[in-house]
């Protein structure tokens, strides 16, 4: 699986909100590109596909911008991609035992192999909520390349 572009602004965009959701009233789009590097036009899309998924609404108007959802910790990276890139797969290549797909040697059971690869790719990417990223942006919890005793003391 490659995440897209947009699936890491997406990602980005909600990190931003969440590590910043002790602040009164919702982020302007302006505060948000800003603070990510994200090019606004295209994050304003971003965001009305995040808004239609749920996980986040928006204020219009002076004072207007958008607020995360639910908390962090209920807000799953799996979530956030499925929301601007669809269903999180290996790859588009069918079910085994379906419609002929295994109608060519070894297809079978790559079919499946690639199955169990999507399974634990969602299952990995619900495992991480917003909460842990932030956690782990602030360097109160090992980054994911880590071991818990690899990781440097937070002071």
């Amino acid at each position: 699986m490659k995440v897209s572009t947009r699936g890491d602004y997406a990602s980005r965009a909600l990190l931003s909100l969440a590590l910043h959701a002790h602040e009164d009233g919702p982020t302007s789009v302006r505060d948000i590109a800003e603070r990510t590097g994200l090019p606004q036009p295209y994050l304003e899309q971003i965001l009305l596909a995040l808004k239609g998924a749920g996980l986040v609404r928006s204020k219009r108007g002076v004072g207007g911008g958008y607020v995360l959802a639910r908390p962090p910790k209920e807000i799953a990276l799996s979530e956030i991609l499925s929301a601007v890139d669809g269903p999180i797969v290996a790859g588009d290549f069918g079910e085994p035992h379906t419609n002929g797909a295994c109608d060519h040697e070894g297809q079978c059971v790559l079919l499946a192999i690639w199955a169990d690869v999507g399974e634990h790719m969602r299952r990995y990417l619900g495992s991480l909520t917003l909460a842990d990223i932030v956690d782990m942006a602030r360097g109160e919890a090992p980054w994911p390349d880590e071991k818990p005793e690899d990781a440097e003391p937070v002071s």
